[in-house]
């Protein structure tokens, strides 16, 4: 860690956003503080632990901006963080959103589920947030049975299944009354702000005439309704006023991990929960901040009342975002505020210790790549795969992960654009065309280069980097016949000893098998799109004759991917009914 007594001593005691920077001049953290000096010194000096520890360890220099309010160094970090994308910074996992459930307003207005909806934007209207998705999906199912409401994207020629089993009106071929559209809308409204009362009643009238006329397998189906009904508005309840709407947030840390725990209250009843657990960085309450922000932004649907803990700032949230934040201090909504704290403790309680345990298992074997390889530095890990059949439709894959945690968003596809012929071509173009950008763009560079392969892919990347000026360590996962990685192998072609028991073996191998997937359904997705026209152009031992043939007896590409092997066996050459089937089972 460098000495950085000299650059602190002129850091001001004014509000502000700093940048932390690696010895690439990448910008690896941004933050902000109301006392920059303050701030910065307690990462240098001191102790740090955690992932902290590995922020500053990793720290070359910094810069800082001096803003006039800490409203405006929140705006300017936040502004920072989407530009930059740094990797220390709160990522928020599997980029979950909540669905919504929303009725449009159109002429003939349909009900669906919805994600990264800005509701100032939208003329729709809006219920949500869900816990998840298959309770919005179970909601939506259950109106457009009761409801004709109009099911299709677009309107079409003529009437559909829906129609005949009367759950569509026939909007494509009849003009529907809008007095009966709006009756219809007024009464899902009223029960998706959770008044189930009118359309009980409607199913239970349908239900005793179905009896009536002895339709049982109908009044059976409509008393399944009715229990769905129960089942989605069985939520758990809170004494408050019904007209209550809001998210309240509260969280709870320990060990140098933090427990973020997100109420969803819909009409005075606790409809979902949300939590999280991650690292601290700066202090609990700044990146309690960084997450609540990110975590509404990546939603693109802010609540529009928040309540939020007393530590928080709720000024600046409320100036951020633009709605109501409040910090309740007694009362009802103090007690829900406290029991999403315990909540929060319960969550960390049950998960820090495998928490911890997966850090120092990583950590572990990270330090043991270290001294393996011999470098001072393994964090950021960058692989590469090719996929293609036939020689035809070239694909490339780079998948990427820091301490051994994939990061899903820095994962690159190639498209090949040259007509290469082999899997080395390919890879060159795909290895020069990701470190040339590198290069041209100041971008990040990885501590290490993992190939998918031995000897052969190695040279090929120690060509690519070389020739581009780069000093990057590259290793190879060797694999075996069932292509599995069976030996890692370093730059001189020397294979390292590292037990195939070990966290380091299994570390790696999920990187091997990461990327061979990544590639592959990359290379699918091609194939879907453009080989259905191609495929039998394509195929070795298939010419004009034999595709004319082809086609004249299956009559279409559909029934010929149905065919059996010995079905191709009577037009082809077993050799290319062999190729033909193979690839026909591909896409």
């Amino acid at each position: 860690m460098k000495n950085f007594k000299e650059k602190l001593a002129l850091v001001p005691n004014k509000p502000g956003s700093y940048q932390m920077k690696n010895k690439d001049g990448i910008i690896i953290y941004v933050g902000k503080a109301k006392n920059l000096k303050n701030r910065l010194k307690s990462y240098f000096t001191g102790t740090v632990t955690g992932k902290t520890k590995m922020l500053v360890e990793d720290i070359d220099d910094f810069e800082y901006i001096v803003t006039s309010s800490e409203l405006e160094s929140l705006i300017l970090e936040i502004t920072l963080i989407k530009k930059y994308d740094p990797k220390y910074n709160i990522l928020l996992k599997d980029d979950k959103t909540y669905p919504y459930i929303e009725l449009t307003n159109e002429i003939y207005p349909t009900l669906k589920i919805v994600r990264h909806t800005k509701r100032k934007k939208s003329k729709n209207h809006l219920y949500g947030p869900y816990p998840n998705v298959k309770a919005a999906r179970t909601t939506v199912e259950m109106i457009n049975r009761i409801y004709p409401l109009r099911k299709c994207e677009k309107l079409k020629k003529e009437v559909c299944l829906y129609y005949h089993i009367h759950e569509c009106l026939g909007y494509c071929v009849k003009k529907i009354d809008k007095n009966e559209i709006d009756k219809m809308k007024k009464e899902i409204i009223s029960f998706l702000n959770g008044d189930p009362t009118i359309i009980k009643e409607k199913i239970e009238t349908e239900m005793l005439k179905a009896s009536e006329n002895l339709n049982f397998e109908r009044a059976i189906e409509l008393k399944k309704m009715l229990e769905d009904i129960d089942t989605t508005l069985r939520k758990q309840k809170i004494d408050l006023n019904k007209n209550y709407n809001f998210d309240l947030i509260n969280f709870y840390y320990d060990n140098n991990f933090l427990s973020i725990e997100i109420f969803f209250v819909r009409d005075g009843l606790l409809f979902g929960r949300h939590n999280e657990i991650i690292p601290i960085i700066s202090t609990p309450e700044e990146d309690a901040l960084e997450y609540i922000i990110k975590f509404y932004e990546k939603a693109s649907l802010p609540p529009k009342e928040l309540y939020v803990p007393i530590e928080l700032d709720d000024n600046l949230l409320s100036g951020y975002f633009n709605i109501k934040v409040q910090k309740p201090q007694k009362g009802k909504l103090k007690n829900l505020m406290d029991l999403a704290k315990e909540n929060a403790k319960e969550q960390m309680d049950l998960q820090k210790e495998t928490i911890k345990k997966d850090d120092e298992i990583r950590l572990n074997a990270i330090n043991e790549l270290k001294e393996l390889l011999g470098v001072e530095k393994v964090s950021r890990m960058e692989s590469f795969d090719n996929s293609h059949l036939f020689g035809t439709f070239y694909v490339g894959g780079m998948v990427v992960f820091n301490d051994f945690i994939p990061q899903k968003d820095d994962y690159r596809k190639f498209k090949i654009s040259t007509e290469v012929k082999d899997d080395l071509s390919a890879m060159k173009e795909v290895l020069y065309r990701r470190y040339f950008k590198v290069l041209m763009e100041n971008l990040e560079k990885p501590d290490l280069i993992v190939m998918d392969g031995g000897q052969t892919q190695i040279s090929v990347a120690k060509e690519i980097i070389e020739s581009l000026g780069l000093n990057i360590p590259i290793i190879g996962l060797v694999k075996d016949k069932s292509h599995k990685t069976s030996h890692i192998m370093n730059e001189k072609y020397e294979l390292l000893d590292v037990k195939k028991d070990s966290n380091l073996f299994l570390f790696l191998t999920k990187i091997q098998e990461e990327v061979h997937r990544y590639a592959i359904t990359y290379h699918r997705n091609i194939k879907s799109k453009g080989a259905l026209s191609s495929v039998l152009d394509v195929v070795p031992g298939i010419g004009e004759i034999r595709k004319k043939d082809l086609l004249r007896h299956f009559g279409s590409l559909k029934k010929m991917k149905e065919a059996t092997l010995d079905e191709l066996k009577e037009i082809l050459p077993e050799e290319v009914a062999n190729n033909l089937f193979s690839y026909l089972k591909e896409i």
